[in-house]
């Protein structure tokens, strides 16, 4: 066998072994009493949500976007690699990203998956590339299964940044929504409808901070259990403020305190801590541009200042030595 052979043939060993050892997690994933129960109840989930997903198929027509990520969720439910607990986590985390559907977290862990697969089979084809660990199969194994997992994690921390994204951009809007809560208190209006109000207001400014306020507007409406509403929206959101902000409120109503001068005060505090984090981000930028000036600016100016007084030099020094 000739050597392109040869390394053709280890790295479909090494496919098929990443493949085997896969297979076998699931096998031990769906192996005796336990894992068959846990098989039936995610076949009974995934049956009723296929039921839902049929009657939401009647009703509107389902395009080829719809139709993957069906398809990617569907993937995701069967991959046994993540237990309950995990999928809480993710799901909560997509939750704050702005993704509240129902197969959020599916779509999510087949994106994992696949990308994680992606790059194990672009690191075996490109294996014997690699300096230091090229020439020798177990290391290029090795690092298949280094490359296998970094593939899976990586797309967990687009959706934590995304997150972190959606959070600062809220931040930054919370000052105006507290202003606009507190008029709209003024006024004589409930939380609710005050709530439905500033999300209405805040549509063009602050799109994700006007869906969580609408969304929380809607559980007041719809189920009456103001605590509750107010704490899913501290939970979706994960901002001190935010949760300083539901417990100003719930206190209010559980010992009859008036809402607007509790509201007004947060308001003042919440401007205030947003001026300092500003005044904060502007006392930084000095140092900060330190390292950019003499790495950019500084050379051009010594060129332009010292550039004819060394040509006139080197002028001379050739005179010189003619």
């Amino acid at each position: 066998m000739t050597p392109d052979n040869v390394e053709t043939l280890i790295n479909l060993l090494m496919l098929l072994a990443l493949f085997a050892v896969l297979a076998i997690w699931w096998a031990t994933k769906h192996g005796g009493r336990r894992g068959r129960i846990a098989e039936r109840a995610r076949m009974a989930a995934l049956t009723h949500r296929s039921d839902h997903a049929n009657v939401d198929d009647a009703d509107e027509d389902a395009g080829f976007r719809k139709r993957v990520l069906r398809r990617l969720a569907r993937v995701g439910d069967k991959i046994p690699l993540f237990d309950a607990k995990y999928r809480l986590k993710l799901q909560k985390e997509m939750v704050r990203s702005g993704y509240r559907s129902n197969l959020a977290v599916s779509i999510l862990l087949a994106a994992k998956f696949c990308f994680g697969l992606i790059c194990a089979a672009l690191t075996v084809m490109m294996g014997s590339h690699i300096p230091l660990i090229g020439e020798y199969p177990a290391a290029r194994g090795i690092a298949m299964l280094m490359v296998f997992v970094v593939g899976m994690i990586i797309p967990e921390y687009f959706v934590a940044f995304r997150a972190s994204r959606r959070r600062k951009k809220m931040a930054g809007c919370l000052p105006d929504a507290l202003d606009l809560l507190v008029i709209c208190t003024n006024a004589g209006n409930s939380l609710g409808v005050s709530i439905r109000r500033v999300a209405n207001e805040l549509k063009t400014i602050c799109p994700p901070l006007s869906d969580e306020f609408a969304l929380t507007a809607d559980e007041l409406k719809l189920s009456g259990d103001s605590t509750r509403a107010l704490v899913g929206l501290a939970e979706r959101i994960d901002l001190p403020s935010i949760r300083a902000l539901i417990s100003t409120l719930t206190q209010s109503m559980r010992y009859g305190t008036p809402i607007t001068q509790a509201l007004r005060t947060l308001s003042r505090t919440e401007r205030l801590a947003h001026i300092v984090s500003l005044e904060e981000k502007a006392a930084k930028l000095a140092p900060k541009m330190v390292v950019p000036m003499m790495l950019f600016i500084l050379p051009a100016i010594i060129a332009i200042a010292a550039g004819p007084a060394v040509i006139q030099l080197l002028a001379f020094v050739a005179g010189q030595s003619k």
